[in-house]
């Protein structure tokens, strides 16, 4: 394990990085950010990003702002994500993926002071709010609740390949897992609402930008569907999910599943009609019902499932 500290320009919080190994051998970019001068952490919070971006550039805002609220805030780039190893883009197996979350995560917590008596909190963007929910099964009692933003629990139906290529790609996945294949939308413009946001990441080079490999399409297919028929229903921990109602990527009905499906006693579903679903990089916003954003939630309170 290496790290190493970063200048970010900014003193109401540090910014760390470091490389870490994964148990198939694998070095995994990892970050964080803290509150500066050694002040205690609220809370822990561990965020999962979405499909083809990564932790650094793509959840710094986020990262930021928990930080300057007194929050310790902790990422990881996925295999094949961002600057960790991996062909970009090639997820050969969502559960390996989850389990190198886990693994990091955990051993984030046992080596942080009074880390098993912090409140530990999941952030899941898309893709990522599948390993959250993942995650979450792997330790059901282990998580004080978790943030979902547009939770990829099922692909939106004008997202999804043709029934036709589904069938070929379960036959092409054992042949030639990392072929750029498979025909797609293109993500960026329906994920991202502003034209700066999306320019962001293209500029990128640690965001994967070409058409989903057939490997990778095929597992998020399939873990989409596992979700849906198996885990939903199996869900227990506070949640709060919030969603864009112009999401072109993962649908908002789906979210309302969830929200109706989890055996969660705790739970608030937070539709924002008019937004795409990466709002919560962008400024603040009410939603329909007053109640504060995605990052006020988390930043105003120890259990952000209950006071938003």
């Amino acid at each position: 394990m290496s790290k190493c500290s970063v200048d970010d320009g900014i003193r109401d919080h540090d910014y760390q990085e470091e490389f870490v190994s994964n148990s198939r051998g694998m070095s995994l970019f990892a970050c964080r950010w803290i509150p500066s001068n050694g002040k205690p952490a609220k809370a822990l919070v561990f965020l999962c990003h979405g499909y083809a971006v990564e932790c650094s550039v793509t959840m710094r805002d986020t990262g930021e702002r928990l930080a300057r609220a007194g929050y310790a805030v902790y990422g990881v780039d996925y295999e094949g994500h961002g600057k960790s190893d991996g062909l970009q883009g090639y997820v050969p197996s969502f559960d390996a993926l989850v389990q190198d979350c886990d693994a990091f995560f955990t051993a984030v917590v046992a080596s942080t002071r009074s880390g098993d008596k912090l409140p530990r909190f999941l952030l899941g963007e898309s893709m990522g709010g599948a390993v959250a929910l993942l995650l979450h099964r792997a330790r059901p009692s282990y998580w004080s609740g978790a943030v979902l933003v547009a939770p990829m629990c099922k692909i939106a139906e004008e997202m999804k390949p043709h029934p036709v290529v589904v069938r070929v790609l379960k036959a092409m996945t054992s042949i030639v897992p990392a072929w750029r294949i498979v025909p797609s939308k293109d993500v960026i413009d329906a994920a991202h609402r502003t034209q700066e946001s999306r320019d962001e990441i293209r500029r990128n080079p640690c965001c994967y930008k070409g058409k989903p490999r057939v490997k990778t399409a095929f597992e998020l297919l399939r873990v989409s569907l596992h979700l849906e028929n198996d885990v939903l229903p199996r869900v227990s921990l506070p949640f709060l999910i919030v969603h864009g109602g112009d999401d072109k990527v993962t649908d908002p009905a789906v979210s309302e599943l969830l929200y109706r499906s989890a055996a969660s006693q705790d739970k608030t579903l937070n539709l924002y009609p008019g937004l795409a679903p990466r709002y919560q990089h962008q400024k603040p916003r009410t939603n329909r019902r007053g109640r504060p954003s995605t990052m006020s939630c988390i930043a105003t309170s120890n259990n952000p499932c209950k006071n938003c």
